[in-house]
């Protein structure tokens, strides 16, 4: 495999094309800029990538090594040897749902040497506990993440062969003789009491002890509660079933004052247990330090890729000691393997000793690719 990464800053455009550029196979595309969302984006990369499938998605601050950037778009391009790729897209509507946009990539791109499926999903429209549903019908390792928008939250962008689109989600498909290893770690820690979710639908929770959520969550949070729906990026909540289940971690994305309700970026069902969450900077640390020794390759000595997907909430969290996260996985992996993605509303992964895909939130996830 060989790689290349440009970026594209604004007033000064896209940097020095690297060589060999026109023979890539894929780019990873990834910015939090008005211009990763135009046509004009679009073109130029396919003008630089004239035979790559181009596959990204707008971003809460986007990857270019150990360096995390905002206002801008970040380029990295892969050469294949002895594998290849193939896109597929859905549209989430109506019509289709996240399960269903699931089952549909993973049928479109099924073949008896699929390896592994990156997916890349708006970040807002897109339910990402259905859409795991759906790409676990096939057996086949998925991972990727939910496309961000800073902690704005208005609107998402996925790229796939087309300018980006909101609304979209895609899928791009490993074939052949290639190694992929995925780590998902999470460092963060229960506090407070156990409680019951008592009243949800999907990902609206409204009640927790048959208290209104929201006003649990703003006791919790004190003077941050006039921050929310940002602040409660700090405090995730911890959700399982019973006892006996790993529990998962749930990001709010909104809240609704008249309602009384919390907007998580995954589904909270009803009867779940559920503890607020909390960490400090050598917890998250830590864990994107284990994340890596869970990608790392023995083939790491050959140049590859690495995908990073991470949550926007430890950005906040960690805040200028973010790139930390960063250099602890350049360090892991070497040199030689070129780093790359973005912060998100949410990741996909298999745990590290599970193989069905599932919707994280406040995880170091990544994705290593090497021949």
């Amino acid at each position: 495999m060989e790689t290349m990464q440009v970026r594209w800053k604004e007033g000064t455009g896209w940097g020095v094309l690297p060589e060999g550029a026109a023979s890539a196979d894929g780019v990873l595309v990834f910015g939090d800029s008005p211009y990763f969302r135009s046509e004009a984006c679009y073109a130029d990369l396919r003008r630089m990538f004239p035979g790559a499938h181009l596959f990204g998605c707008s971003s809460s601050g986007s990857v270019f090594g150990t360096e995390i950037s905002d206002g801008d778009v970040v380029a990295s391009a892969f050469k294949l040897g002895r594998s290849s790729v193939r896109l597929a897209s859905v549209m989430v509507d109506a019509a289709t749902s996240s399960e269903q946009a699931g089952r549909q990539l993973m049928d479109a791109l099924q073949a008896d040497d699929l390896r592994h499926v990156v997916v890349l999903a708006d970040g807002l429209q897109v339910n990402g506990s259905d859409l795991a549903r759906g790409l676990n019908s096939s057996g086949v390792p998925v991972t990727g993440g939910l496309a961000g928008d800073g902690t704005r939250f208005g609107k998402t962008w996925v790229m796939a062969d087309g300018p980006a689109r909101t609304g979209q989600v895609s899928a791009l498909g490993f074939y052949g003789e290639i190694t992929i290893k995925s780590g998902c770690f999470a460092g963060w820690e229960e506090f407070g009491a156990e409680r019951l979710v008592t009243r949800s639908a999907g990902n609206v929770v409204y009640e927790i002890d048959k208290q209104p959520a929201l006003d649990l969550y703003k006791k919790y949070l004190g003077e941050l509660a006039a921050e929310l729906p940002a602040s409660g990026l700090r405090f995730p909540l911890s959700i399982q079933q019973n006892k006996s289940e790993r529990p998962l971690i749930r990001t709010l994305l909104a809240v609704d004052e008249s309602a009384h309700s919390l907007t998580f970026a995954g589904d909270v069902p009803e009867g779940y247990l559920c503890k607020l969450m909390r960490t400090d900077l050598d917890g998250l640390i830590e864990s994107a330090g284990l994340a890596a020794q869970a990608a790392h390759s023995a083939e790491a000595r050959s140049q590859g890729l690495c995908l990073v997907v991470s949550c926007v909430g430890r950005r906040l969290v960690m805040g200028q000691l973010t790139e930390d996260e960063l250099e602890i996985v350049q360090d892991t992996l070497g040199d030689g393997t070129a780093v790359t993605g973005f912060y998100s509303y949410g990741e996909l992964a298999p745990f590290s000793d599970v193989m069905l895909c599932q919707l994280h939130n406040q995880t170091m996830t990544l994705t290593s690719f090497y021949e």
